[in-house]
């Protein structure tokens, strides 16, 4: 924008396609440009004066800008900030903030892409902003989707790590659960199942409550990827049925209040509501649901029966017990079990909705089916977005909620089951390269800020041995 408003079009073309011993050409991703414009020309001196003008001229609205500056440090003074002060940007300011680095597409696009290809071609379509005519600007269109793709070549590969049993693991990718998808990375799961054989295992984590991060795999990962999941593992705490039935806020740095710690079997009972109806929403899939109980020490065996029986009563393919915080991977040898047993059952998996229907369509479904809303608000902001971007032809793409994981609602005060509400759509935002359009339900804060007490208080260095203290 800076260039664009300091030069004139003959200038800005000038510079943007040099003369090299006395010769002009395009780049690769110039004639890309050009043949996007509509323009079927590739010697440089051959456009016309309107041609250049159409080719050198992106003509950002900067109020449309959704690109952030990232960086991989805390700190809440660049949650919002302004930029171009310095004399040398002749006084075009503006507002923006900081993103931490996993708040980016970028890595959306990671672990949503299913080869090199696919990331090259996904990075070029990610919208960085809107013309002032409306159009979307992408990175293509920046002519930066090159260069990103260079920078993110080895980034695809799966990192090979190991449990402390020996079990090889592949840690891959880590994009936020709500304004992304938090899930880890097709590839990693493609070169897995390589790995495992067409008898062998791999389990795949989604992130979040399982109305988020288990319904984002299916209708965002799942399609991307093609694969069908055969299982579904809910893991479930007795601390938090109780929680949602009832029982007092726990707070960090806080002794646990005794209802969590003392048995209370009403207390898990009315809590296992919520459990109930993430049952209920794993089987809407099609998907056998086995519901791994993690048992802490101060749940008692009562306790632990009882969850076990009532999400079994309640369309549970199996539920166990799991000890392995305790016991390593002995303490999961039933869960593994049931997985197996239940792989073997009949499945038919569906997804929850067609891409054809509207955005606020598509949206309305999840709330319903998945949260129990009774219908969906979408506020002036949103309502605007949903139009915009189905004029600019994303309205096909999955949906990608944006909302608090400490209650199936919008509100993180309304714990078990909530009826009776409808849920308020703040605003829509797109990452078009990753492949999905994020409603915001409720605030979302994209850079963390640190604590009265940051865990560098306990880290040191020991200048004579070199053993660094306090990490762990």
């Amino acid at each position: 924008m800076f260039h664009e408003q300091t030069q004139t079009d003959k200038a800005l073309f000038n510079r943007l396609v040099p003369s090299v011993n006395g010769v002009r050409t395009f780049s690769d991703i110039q004639i890309r440009r050009l043949r996007r414009l509509g323009i079927e020309k590739t010697d440089p001196t051959t456009l016309t004066d309107e041609e250049i003008n159409r080719f050198a001229r992106l003509d950002i609205d900067p109020e449309t800008i959704t690109w952030q500056r990232v960086l991989d440090t805390n700190d809440r003074f660049l949650r919002k900030i302004t930029i171009g002060q310095a004399p040398t940007e002749k006084g075009y300011t503006r507002t923006t903030q900081f993103d931490i680095s996993v708040a980016s597409e970028i890595m959306a696009v990671l672990a949503l892409t299913n080869s090199l290809e696919d990331m090259r071609e996904r990075l070029s379509k990610m919208v960085v902003a809107s013309s002032k005519k409306g159009e979307p600007i992408s990175t293509e269109d920046l002519g930066v989707s090159g260069a990103l793709a260079v920078l993110m070549k080895d980034a695809i590969k799966p990192n090979l790590m190991q449990t402390l049993e020996g079990t090889p693991v592949f840690v891959h990718a880590g994009p936020f659960a709500n304004i992304a998808h938090g899930n880890s990375s097709i590839i990693a799961d493609r070169i897995a199942l390589k790995l495992v054989g067409p008898e062998g295992f791999v389990v795949t984590e989604a992130g979040f409550g399982a109305d988020i991060g288990m319904e984002k795999f299916f209708n965002i990962k799942c399609r991307y990827s093609g694969l069908r999941p055969h299982v579904v593992v809910l893991v479930a705490t007795v601390r938090a049925l109780k929680m949602h039935g009832g029982g007092p806020t726990v707070t960090a740095g806080l002794p646990l209040p005794k209802e969590y710690i003392e048995e209370n079997l009403e207390l898990v009972e009315k809590g296992f509501s919520n459990l109930k109806k993430q049952i209920e929403n794993a089987r809407m899939f099609g998907v056998p649901v086995v519901v791994a109980v993690n048992a802490f020490k101060t749940d008692t065996e009562a306790e632990l029966d009882l969850v076990s029986r009532l999400a079994r009563e309640h369309g549970a393919f199996d539920a166990v017990k799991c000890t392995h915080w305790a016991e390593g991977g002995k303490g999961a040898l039933a869960l593994a079990q049931a997985v197996q047993k239940a792989a073997q059952a009949p499945s038919s998996f569906r997804l929850l909705y067609d891409l054809k229907l509207p955005v606020a369509d598509k949206i309305r479904i999840i709330a319903q089916k998945i949260y129990g809303a009774d219908d969906i608000e979408l506020l002036p902001e949103a309502q605007l977005k949903a139009e915009v971007y189905t004029k600019q032809g994303f309205g096909h793409l999955p949906i990608c909620m944006a909302k608090t994981h400490l209650s199936l609602s919008h509100n993180p005060e309304q714990k078990g089951v909530p009826t009776g509400f409808v849920l308020p759509i703040r605003d829509i935002r797109a990452s078009v390269g990753a492949g999905f359009l994020y409603p915001l339900v409720g605030t979302m804060s994209t850079m963390p800020g640190l604590p009265t007490r940051p865990c560098f208080y306990d880290i040191d260095l020991d200048p004579v041995t070199e053993q660094v203290n306090g990490l762990f």
